[in-house]
């Protein structure tokens, strides 16, 4: 058997030790994410076998840290009290050692969402999941390989393949030392070293609203129960199985 046939097997078993682990022991994996999918984030989270619990003010987020086994951050939506909550939170993160992942929705959107997401670097989020133009600006941003200007941004929706943002990425893996899962017609995942790709899905998660929120979340909930890397990976195929499934018994999105 060859190297990359003994990485892809180790790899499968690691998902499946993942998959199996959360479905036993329910772990919490606490977010503040935007207002238009917080519903749709936390069902997400308990279909997969976590457990969900949505705040918004700075002692919710301390003690959403210190009792959750991850986070999920999403800057979706920012509030005014954003300003003291999402800092407070990430730096208690980084301080405990507790894995979380960001968001970077709509980046390049208003000075404080930009504010936010720079401050965000020195606090090197586990994983940063989003499409290949958040990522593309993300280490626009961070000064990074493979970054262009955030105002090349189109609101929420990406005007990049996801095969354009690899490099970027890579760059923004190896500043955190983590991972980035790069969403579109077929998901990139890398640790820095390792590139992976996920086919399946549907075309209709492209016109949900949330899709890529919610498996932010399910990032969460996996990284209280593997690396990173296998986190993202994890999620990516568990959702995309999902969409694949689903899209067989829909008539549209």
């Amino acid at each position: 058997m060859s190297n990359k046939e003994n990485l892809k097997k180790d790899i499968k078993n690691r998902i499946t030790q993942a998959v199996e682990t959360v479905r036993r022991t329910n772990p919490m994996a606490g977010s503040i994410t935007n207002t238009v999918t917080i519903n749709f984030v936390a069902n997400a989270q308990l279909a997969v076998g976590g457990s969900a619990a949505m705040v918004y003010l700075p002692d919710e987020g301390e003690f959403l840290a210190q009792a959750g086994g991850a986070a999920y951050i999403n800057v979706g939506t920012i509030l005014p009290l954003y300003e003291q909550t999402l800092p407070h939170v990430v730096k208690v993160l980084h301080e405990l050692g507790k894995p979380w992942v960001l968001d970077p929705v709509a980046i390049g959107i208003g000075s404080l969402r930009t504010q936010l997401l720079r401050q965000f670097k020195e606090y090197k989020p586990h994983v940063i999941r989003g499409n290949a133009s958040e990522i593309i600006a993300l280490a626009g941003l961070w000064g990074l390989e493979g970054g262009t200007e955030v105002s090349n941004v189109r609101g929420v929706d990406s005007t990049d393949p996801v095969c354009a943002a690899r490099a970027a990425a890579v760059a923004l893996a190896r500043w955190t030392g983590g991972a980035v899962a790069v969403s579109g017609e077929t998901d990139l995942i890398t640790d820095g070293s390792v590139i992976a790709v996920s086919y399946g899905g549907s075309h209709f998660m492209e016109i949900i609203t949330g899709s890529g929120c919610s498996l932010g979340g399910v990032v969460a909930v996996y990284l209280t129960a593997a690396s990173p890397f296998i986190a993202a990976l994890t999620a990516t195929a568990v959702y995309n199985l999902a969409g694949k499934r689903a899209a067989n018994k829909a008539d549209g999105p």
